[in-house]
């Protein structure tokens, strides 16, 4: 089995390093919250006090951090601790940019594969995300069976192609929320039930948002299994590396704006679908 470490903690991280501990491997964890390393002691994992300490000795290092700035700032402390033939997967959202600036600081012969996810918690604890991987074709075979354990790896091309995968695919998403928040906004103008509409719009191309979110909807509760912060901060993402006008992007970075206004909290998502309603509605 495998010696690893995961840095990250948070929502998706906790699910994924436990998976990784579940099919034997040795974990050290790390997360800037100390208390969050708890659940994955109990589970048999290391704890380190410091990001360098937890690399020391790795076959492998896993980060799974919230955004770019968290990321760059982790690893200027890490970079220095790397030691030539260990792996270090990004399975964080920071696009192709901040890849290709860690990939210039990594120390020689330290390996860097960048994988981000398609996938929220239940997701991750089912071990059922989509991960979009760049890397060598010597090097994908090389990780895959450790990310085989967290999902279905899909070798999307060279290093910096998984995050740049991953960019794209945010885009289809925020439009997908939007778009139904809109379609709803009209159904609800045009005096047609939610509920019917909902039915319908579950076989429209839309149909696997309105299936991931409808719960949400109907219960007018939105508990965070993908945070409305990091949903804003991914399309903020795609406007800022496409190097061109994206006029439907920019709208669904304008609703997740006014739902971050709206909601306290930092809920999932899909509250974007209310605050479309309330302002046309309410």
């Amino acid at each position: 089995m495998a010696k690893l470490a995961f840095l990250g903690l948070g929502l998706m991280g906790t699910p994924m390093a436990t998976r990784l501990l579940e099919a034997g491997h040795h974990v050290t964890v790390w997360n800037r919250t100390a208390g969050k390393t708890a659940r994955l002691v109990d589970h048999g994992a290391l704890a380190a006090e410091t990001p360098d300490a937890a690399v020391a000795g790795a076959d492998t290092v896993f980060t799974m951090l919230a955004n770019p700035q968290a990321l760059d700032q982790i690893l200027s402390g890490v970079l220095g601790a790397l030691q030539p033939g260990q792996v270090l997967i990004d399975m964080s959202t920071v696009g192709p940019l901040e890849i290709q600036s860690i990939a210039r600081r990594l120390p020689d012969h330290v390996t860097l594969v960048d994988a981000p996810v398609r996938g929220s918690v239940p997701e991750a604890t089912a071990g059922r995300l989509a991960i979009y991987v760049g890397a060598t074709a010597a090097d994908f075979e090389s990780v895959q069976p450790l990310l085989t354990v967290l999902g279905t790896p899909h070798h999307v091309g060279g290093p910096g192609a998984g995050a740049a995968t991953k960019v794209v695919v945010n885009l289809t998403l925020g439009v997908a929320i939007t778009a139904l928040g809109e379609a709803l906004a009209v159904g609800h103008a045009l005096g047609l039930d939610r509920t019917t509409l909902l039915d319908i719009l579950a076989e429209s191309p839309i149909g696997a948002t309105v299936h991931a979110k409808r719960a949400n909807i109907e219960a007018d509760a939105y508990p965070p299994n993908f945070k409305l912060s990091l949903a804003l901060k991914d399309l903020r993402l795609v406007t800022q590396v496409a190097g061109q006008e994206l006029p439907v992007a920019a709208a669904t970075v304008g609703w997740l704006e006014q739902a971050a206004v709206d909601w306290a909290g930092d809920p999932d998502f899909s509250a974007v679908v209310e605050t479309i309603l309330a302002a046309r509605f309410h």
